[in-house]
């Protein structure tokens, strides 16, 4: 890098040089010596220079900015720790992975947790024996290196959107003593989602390159595990959607419904039904995006898919939920087991077209999902019906800068602690006659368009050695939220 930085240098000193003393010179030669220096200068800066400075020029407010935002209904306190050094301190001994989809014991824990560490890949499980689990929380917390935070998607999502003074944030969870203590003042929380108790969740992080027996993470990220009741039984479902008559909000966020999970197929069946009305209850003239989570239940899946889902404008979700909606539903590339590497644009970009195809809004179709904000490590990728948002332009360049900040903790991307990990060139689809993309760092947002739905694409700029990955998707979503304009109808 110093080599090109002196030649530039040097350059600038020439063309100088020339203009001082030789003003003689044809103004042709002098216009051909500036760009030259121009594009030096272009090519000296580094790639993830350029691409940051392309967001700022990209990042601009909406016309139309939200005032108030409704967000509900999972919340909890966040124990943040080592995954390997809380097995360890639990007793437990290195072993072979296992997927569970539920966790009834410390083995099935650490099978878990090998497993997904195994990936590099995020998971949520529900612990079911409440004993067991509250011992397990009681060493977590007591660990030196141990951290609380707000947690739960809609908390975390709550708490991102409050750091904007401009806003005004309700919301509603089973918030107890010490959430209520770390959330941001701008958070207004209704009195009766106020408990006694906190619920807490246990999030093990790892590191990449980060070695537990015979198992090495190929890249930064987290298990998380609880024994959530009230989070579980959408509890605060009906205080939610009662609230927003005196809150008065321009826009609704919902998530929590992944927490369902440890429930009985009865409870679940009934509790969805119930969300399903309460939604139904929500002006339509009000905007509501659903923030999805890990799941591994495929009939509750797919019952969000086909009940929720047409009931929300805006949806959340990563690569794990991404492939695991296809497998529920059967959809296109449902036979892909899992992602190898960094999912693949195309795959990826073909699941995203077929949501809003069967379950979005068409003129045949009484549907409100109109977008999509797919995000994963490498890459991101907002997807609208036609006519329905504005400023996505903005909004997926803002969620990529977001992930930056955060995963490295600070206050803008700092190019020398991230990376570029997504491809440079890839096909925009794997079932239809695809275009193929070649990444201009200077123009990092492509956009390109399939029967009436709009894609936009830009890379992320990924965390050499994250700080903290809990809540990165959250916090993604709701910067693309910030800046997204929905079109009144």
């Amino acid at each position: 890098m110093w080599q090109k930085s002196v030649c530039v240098g040097l350059l600038a000193l020439a063309v100088g040089y020339l203009c001082l003393l030789g003003p003689e010179l044809p103004q042709s030669a002098l216009q051909h010596l500036s760009a030259s220096l121009l594009g030096g200068l272009r090519r000296a800066r580094s790639l993830e220079g350029r691409m940051v400075a392309a967001w700022q020029a990209a990042i601009v407010r909406p016309a139309r900015r939200w005032a108030r935002v409704a967000v509900g209904v999972n919340a909890c306190v966040d124990v943040v720790l080592s995954g390997v050094k809380l097995l360890e301190a639990l007793g437990l001994d290195p072993g072979d992975g296992k997927n569970h989809a539920v966790l009834n014991s410390r083995q099935d824990l650490k099978e878990a947790f090998t497993y997904f560490m195994q990936k590099g890949a995020a998971a949520e499980r529900f612990f079911s024996d409440a004993e067991s689990f509250h011992h397990i929380a009681q060493t977590a917390s007591e660990y030196p290196d141990a951290q609380l935070y707000v947690g739960g998607n809609a908390a975390l999502i709550g708490q991102k959107l409050a750091a904007n003074p401009d806003l005004k944030i309700l919301l509603c969870g089973p918030v107890g003593p010490k959430l209520h203590e770390l959330l941001d003042d701008n958070v207004v929380v209704p009195p009766e989602s106020m408990q006694e108790r906190d619920e807490f969740h246990l999030i093990l992080e790892y590191q990449a390159g980060e070695e537990w027996g015979q198992v090495k993470a190929p890249s930064a990220n987290r298990f998380i595990f609880s024994h959530d009741v009230s989070n579980g039984a959408l509890n605060m479902l009906e205080v939610f959607v009662s609230s927003l008559d005196e809150f008065q909000p321009d826009l609704v966020v919902l998530s929590g419904l992944h927490m369902m999970e440890g429930q009985s197929k009865e409870m679940r069946q009934r509790r969805l039904m119930e969300a399903v009305a309460s939604l139904s209850d929500i002006p339509t003239d009000i905007p509501i995006h659903l923030e999805l989570a890990s799941m591994t239940d495929e009939d509750l899946m797919s019952n969000i898919m086909h009940q929720v889902f047409p009931l929300v404008n805006s949806i959340g979700l990563n690569e794990q939920e991404l492939l695991f909606l296809t497998q529920s539903a059967s959809g296109p590339h449902a036979s892909l087991a899992s992602w190898n590497g960094v999912p693949d644009v195309g795959v990826v970009s073909d699941i995203l077209f077929w949501i809003l195809k069967e379950h979005g809004r068409t003129t045949d179709r009484v549907s409100d999902l109109t977008r999509i904000h797919f995000h994963t490590l490498a890459y991101h990728i907002l997807v609208t019906v036609d006519g329905y948002w504005d400023n996505q332009i903005a909004a997926v360049a803002a969620g990529a800068r977001a992930a930056g900040m955060q995963a490295c903790a600070t206050e803008t991307i700092d190019t020398s602690k991230v990376f570029l990990k997504a491809p440079l060139e890839f096909v925009t689809s794997k079932t239809e006659a695809p275009s193929k993309i070649s990444l201009n760092p200077d123009e990092p947002i492509v956009r390109w368009h399939r029967e009436g739905i709009s894609f936009h694409f830009t890379p992320v700029l990924v965390c050499k050695d994250p700080v903290r990955t809990v809540g990165l998707g959250d916090a993604i979503s709701a910067e693309g939220l910030l800046y997204s304009e929905v079109y009144l109808q």
